[in-house]
């Protein structure tokens, strides 16, 4: 029987890792087993952050197309629902923009849809 020498895809896999890992703290960067579990937590925390991300966008948005609003003497709530009754689909990245860069065109806007 002929002699199997092993390691070679183990060896790739390891090598990969600590790739990935390289910067990370003491054994955290060099050290496998440290390495991967320290690995697996990242990127657990960055799925969860790109998740976060997107609803401290959200929030960010909406507060400052609720300063804009107060600025014009309507309510965040009120300016919402009467752009939904109006049928006008705008999301609120868009009305935030709007707000900071077109201030004229967010002020229309919000007359026209005070009227309803």
């Amino acid at each position: 029987m002929s002699r199997v020498k092993r390691g070679v895809i183990t060896k790739k896999r390891h090598k990969r890792l600590l790739k990935q890992t390289k910067g990370f703290w003491g054994q955290r960067g060099n050290v496998f087993k440290r390495a991967k579990e320290t690995l697996m937590r990242a990127m657990a925390f960055a799925y969860k952050g790109r998740k976060l991300k997107k609803r401290d966008f959200r929030a960010l948005f909406i507060v400052r197309i609720s300063a804009a609003c107060k600025s014009h003497g309507v309510s965040y709530s009120k300016f919402i629902h009467n752009l939904k009754s109006a049928n006008i689909l705008l999301n609120r990245k868009m009305l935030s923009q709007m707000a900071i860069l077109e201030p004229q065109a967010f002020a229309q806007l919000v007359t026209l849809v005070a009227k309803k």
